[in-house]
């Protein structure tokens, strides 16, 4: 019998060995989500990528987006124990560009997210090629109404902003012009964008609800230097305001040539957050003096924007920022961060595996996060803006204009 005993213990200390050396089974990973997964090796970075305009006469507008996105990566640290690496393309404001850039990005796998893209008519092209590749993709300057709009064709799935819907800024635009400068008698011009052309019609619209007249609406050139002709013909129609929501380079040119066109010497001029940069000021020289833009209102930001942001942006290039959407791009990284936190699986080595699907689905039921721009909480199609819109004014060799209104 004790032989028969010390059999079975031996067996149970077999056992015991070969259960522990196996330890419990592990279930690997096994993907569900509808659209796919990115899996991140335990020392592999969180891969994040932009499509902005960072060359040509508009690149302010991306560069700094691009530096705002920089100093949420250097804020925030790592994400669940991993680096971000960003990587990125020029998407030159253009639908051109954004071919390109949406092109190369869509090829590359391991991207989680996209921020961009800068202009709404470079998002025409490179969206539905991000959106396809089942990437989340968040804006921190395209404003063009019809993106965030349910059933539009030009809404993906995929696609938020933290930027403002130009429905507001082309509202506040004309609210100024008609109840600050009194003014009743107004012109547009655009450059056949989608930005600008969106945004002038719904300043017109709201002007002319207000009781206001529009004069002439004409279109230029966005690579033009010679805009007399067109200013020649406003001129004749003898408007108040001239309203072009229009880049820097033709901007610039015309608040320079609309000076010495006869009948416009006294005629206010309004542009929009793409004429939002240093490169205004040196462009149009002295004729900036008086120009108005409307853009988001920095004075409504968080106080951790002037304590702790501009601080490290600062810190990170060496100057203040250089255009108008650098905390909202900010914003998007960590709104992408936060989502990432919410719905990434994470193995015992550190692996990460993100679900594309759930990723989008997180984003889109963001609420009430505390962004640098606001409170935000994002729509069905993608709005998470808390737009606050504000009218700066030019003064010869300053930057950046000074806020004046509300």
């Amino acid at each position: 019998m004790f032989k028969r005993m010390f059999v079975a213990f031996s067996l149970l200390i077999v056992a015991s060995m070969v259960l522990t050396a196996c330890g419990p089974k592990v279930i690997p990973f096994a993907c569900t989500d509808a659209i796919g997964c990115v899996d991140i090796g335990p020392t592999d970075p969180i891969h994040i990528a932009y499509a902005l305009v960072i060359s040509g006469s508009d690149e302010t507008l991306g560069v700094d987006s691009r530096n705002g996105i920089e100093v949420a990566i250097a804020l925030k640290g790592k994400v669940l124990g991993h680096d971000v690496q960003l990587t990125g393309e020029d998407e030159g404001c253009s639908a051109e560009g954004g071919q390109s850039a949406g092109t190369k990005l869509a090829a590359d796998p391991t991207i989680i997210a996209v921020i961009g893209t800068s202009c709404s008519s470079a998002a025409r092209v490179a969206v539905p090629l991000l959106s396809q590749a089942g990437f989340t993709i968040v804006s921190a300057s395209n404003t063009a109404p019809d993106l965030t709009l349910a059933g539009n064709p030009n809404h993906y799935p995929g696609y938020l902003r933290t930027a403002h819907s130009d429905l507001v800024q082309g509202k506040a635009a004309a609210r100024f012009a008609y109840e600050s400068l009194k003014v009743t008698k107004a012109a547009t011009i655009h450059d056949g964008s989608l930005y600008a052309e969106k945004l002038q019609e719904v300043f017109a619209l709201n002007f002319e609800e207000m009781g206001g007249t529009i004069t002439a609406r004409e279109a230029v050139d966005p690579n033009g230097t010679d805009f007399k002709s067109a200013l020649t013909s406003i001129a004749a129609t003898s408007p108040e305001i001239i309203y072009l929501p229009i880049f820097v380079k033709a901007g610039s040119l015309i608040t320079r040539q609309a000076k010495e066109v006869p009948g416009l010497e006294n005629t206010y001029l309004m542009g929009a957050d793409g004429m939002f940069s240093p490169d205004v000021t040196e462009g149009a020289g002295e004729a900036v003096e008086g120009l108005f833009v409307s853009s988001p209102d920095l004075s409504a930001f968080a106080g951790e924007y002037t304590t702790v942001f501009l601080p490290k942006y600062n810190e990170l290039f060496g100057t203040g920022p250089i255009s108008i959407f650098h905390a909202h791009a900010h914003d998007a990284a960590m709104l992408i961060f936060a989502a990432i936190e919410k719905v990434a699986v994470q193995d015992a080595d550190g692996t990460l595996h993100i679900g594309r699907q759930a990723l989008r689905d997180a984003m889109y039921a963001t609420k009430d996060f505390k962004g640098l721009t606001g409170v935000l909480t994002c729509s069905p199609t993608g709005d998470c803006a808390n737009p606050v819109i504000a009218v700066y004014k030019y003064h010869v060799g300053q930057y950046p204009p000074e806020r004046i209104w509300p």
